[in-house]
């Protein structure tokens, strides 16, 4: 092509004015909203947004003190046991939901949270047990309020080991999370390998909270700000942030907090519910109580393992369903339903007298005094028959 030709067509383009903007210019592109960045999206939350206090509780005869985190004023208590590794902040959100109608106490284990003992390193599930029941004493003394045991995981197992034993008097309920006997038991020889493959060090907390997002251990943002620092501890040689719990020195323990899990769970005389993340295969005992209505399960879709965490709001549900379907109050309700309907016989005496007394009936109105008398008096006798086999049950 000529140079003249070029020229002609370029002279054709027309040239944009300096006022005027192209479609695809920058000028044009409205600008992006600024994200969040990591700091800001994964920075920790204070515990005090869900919890309306903390307290630690000494021991008596001994160093161990326990941090406890409290909820709510009414109703019974909700006492909490975090997994191995985890804190009583797993419970977080969940208690804050809860707290409306029932009191939340949720407990650092042994060797977890802010808690310090003799030897953090004695996780046995005796050590563990004895700790849970110190901790219920020194709170409550020996005439504690209605309580409901809520173990996850590993504190799953250590709820069922101290409703099992009896010693401590006025527990309602138990509700255990996302484990099972044969499951638990499966997995164990795979531990270590998983340990050792997260990451070990974390130059931030906020590095930490965004690797458990996003390595899958917790699906709730909101809860792993609170919860994951607590997990924590900053490694002054290292200058950077590792592990409270060192899980892989307890290797010896984790056989006892599983075995025999599913005998000592059908055997605890409360109510009872399993929570599972997923359609874990049921043992032969567990399968064998399920059948003959000994506890009642529940699977939650679509969570992790630490489903009070992932889903806190369907979490408090299930938690405060529990209770009112099982009538559980600050004192126990079954047990004082019980005796106060058994007080009001003195309330009916009136009405059963006048059943006796049915051949005086003269006028229309002691006619109609007398049909409300036998349907009162009907309906005091099926509530007590329903009550009692309420109690039976439990």
């Amino acid at each position: 092509m000529e140079s003249s030709t070029i020229h002609s067509l370029c002279e054709e383009i027309p040239e944009e004015s300096e006022g005027s903007s192209s479609a695809f210019s920058p000028s044009s592109v409205p600008p992006r909203p600024e994200s969040q960045t990591s700091l800001q999206k994964y920075s920790p939350l204070d515990w005090s947004g869900y919890f309306d206090k903390e307290g630690d509780i000494s021991i008596e005869g001994s160093n161990n003190v326990f941090h406890i985190f409290e909820a709510g004023s009414e109703g019974p208590v909700v006492f909490c046991l975090h997994g191995g590794g985890y804190s009583g902040l797993s419970f977080a959100l969940s208690a804050s939901k809860i707290k409306e109608k029932a009191r939340v106490v949720a407990m650092d284990l042994r060797g977890h949270g802010k808690s310090s003992t003799d030897n953090d390193l004695d996780l046995s599930i005796e050590t563990l047990c004895n700790d849970v029941v110190a901790v219920l004493k020194t709170i409550y003394g020996n005439s504690p309020p209605a309580i409901i045991l809520v173990g996850h995981s590993m504190g799953g197992s250590v709820a069922v080991h101290v409703a099992a034993r009896k010693v401590i008097p006025n527990v309602h309920g138990l509700v255990v999370v996302d484990v099972v006997e044969g499951t638990a038991m499966a997995s164990l020889i795979h531990m270590q390998k998983i340990l050792s493959n997260r990451m070990q060090f974390f130059q931030t907390m906020e590095k930490a909270i965004e690797w458990s997002v996003r390595g899958g251990s917790l699906r709730n943002v909101e809860s792993a700000r609170i919860s994951v620092p607590s997990t924590l501890k900053f490694d002054e040689l290292k200058k950077c942030y590792t592990y409270r719990t060192p899980l892989e020195e307890t290797e010896s323990y984790w056989k006892g907090w599983y075995e025999g899990l599913s005998e000592q769970f059908l055997s605890c005389p409360a109510p009872k519910l399993l929570l599972l993340a997923g359609t874990d295969r049921l043992d032969r005992a567990l399968t064998i109580g399920q059948m003959q209505g000994k506890f009642q399960m529940l699977v939650v879709r679509h969570t992790g393992h630490a489903i009070q965490e992932d889903v806190p709001g369907e979490f408090a549900s299930i938690i405060l369903n529990f209770i009112s379907r099982n009538r559980i109050g600050p004192r126990g309700v079954e047990f004082c339903r019980f005796q106060a309907c058994f007080g009001r016989l003195k309330l009916r005496r009136t009405s059963l007298q006048f059943l006796i007394c049915i051949r005086d009936i003269q006028t229309k109105e002691e006619f109609q005094k007398f049909g409300k008398s036998i349907l009162q008096a009907f309906c005091f006798f099926a509530n007590q028959l329903h009550l009692f086999w309420q109690v039976l049950r439990a």
